[in-house]
């Protein structure tokens, strides 16, 4: 295990980061009135949402790579590609949730590491396949 250390830590980092979005909507459901299963009413509280929900979508496509790439590939590249995910998922969130307007460059970056580990995912598999 002592090889995935790397990616164990970047999978550990994504699980906080669900918490912490998941946490942000309850604060704003409680700061704003919204009561469950409501997912509109106060704009700070749809922002929080969609941080959430848009992370979630994007933690479904991105661990199962992530994996992929260090097993089959490297887990050092892996967890620097991890890293650079978290990062723009990060300054995404923290865009969003203070002008919407200014997420673009946190979700470039993260969308283009998530293209690397998938192309490497890919590459890994296609060489071990067929050697």
């Amino acid at each position: 295990m002592t090889a995935y250390h790397g990616p164990a830590l970047v999978t550990l980092a994504t699980s906080l980061l669900l918490f912490l979005c998941a946490a942000y909507v309850g604060r704003c459901r409680v700061k704003f009135g919204i009561q469950a299963p409501a997912t509109t009413g106060h704009q700070q509280f749809e922002i929080a949402y969609r941080i959430q929900m848009n992370t979630l979508e994007n933690v479904v496509l991105v661990l199962p790579v992530l994996w992929i790439f260090a097993l089959s590939l490297s887990p050092w590249w892996a967890t620097l590609l991890g890293c650079a995910w978290l990062t723009g998922r990060v300054w995404y969130a923290l865009a969003y949730a203070r002008e919407p307007r200014t997420r673009g460059p946190g979700f470039l970056l993260a969308m283009l590491s998530f293209g690397a580990l998938a192309l490497g995912s890919a590459w890994g598999l296609w060489r071990g396949l067929f050697p």
